[in-house]
């Protein structure tokens, strides 16, 4: 799975209150979670990213609340894939449940800025940014593999018992 798109940048230590403020925990409506995503780290975030884009941040992202929110606010703003120098563990896995991509890579989060172009390949953990530096993260599993494909936890045991949609 090929991403490519601009890096949106973050610092150490985002939790999940940064990434969806607790004020806005009163809907589950990805759309609406998406408008208000990273707003207060930086206001005009909902505003600047677009489908496909690619956040980059520091250590320990995602670290605070189990909260699902924080992933699908992520994913619903256009997000394609996260990559960090390290991802709290709640995080990681709420990120798979519901499939976003995510990658530690802090060789190339020290490497890419703001605005940079990078593109990801899941399959290989191979990123690349447009200036042609390489960087390897390592690769998902392949059962971890089919759930993001699938879009999610729910769909893959959906999909795996012949439930389609």
């Amino acid at each position: 799975m090929p991403f490519e798109g601009k890096v949106h940048k973050f610092g150490d230590d985002i939790n999940t209150d940064l990434i969806i403020p607790a004020r806005y925990l009163i809907t589950t409506d990805p759309k609406e979670l998406a408008l208000h995503c990273m707003e207060d780290d930086d206001p005009q975030f909902p505003k600047k990213v677009a489908v496909g884009d690619i956040m980059v941040a520091g250590k320990n992202f995602g670290c605070g609340s189990s909260r699902e929110h924080a992933p699908i606010a992520i994913k619903a703003a256009g997000i394609s894939v996260v990559i960090a120098r390290s991802f709290a563990r709640i995080f990681l896995r709420n990120s798979i449940n519901i499939g976003l991509p995510i990658m530690e890579c802090p060789e190339a989060v020290d490497a890419l800025s703001t605005g940079s172009r990078v593109s990801v390949d899941l399959e290989t953990g191979s990123i690349v940014t447009g200036d042609g530096r390489k960087f390897q993260a390592r690769p998902f599993p392949e059962f971890m593999m089919a759930i993001i494909r699938a879009g999610g936890l729910l769909n893959y045991v959906k999909s795996r018992m012949g439930g389609g949609k």
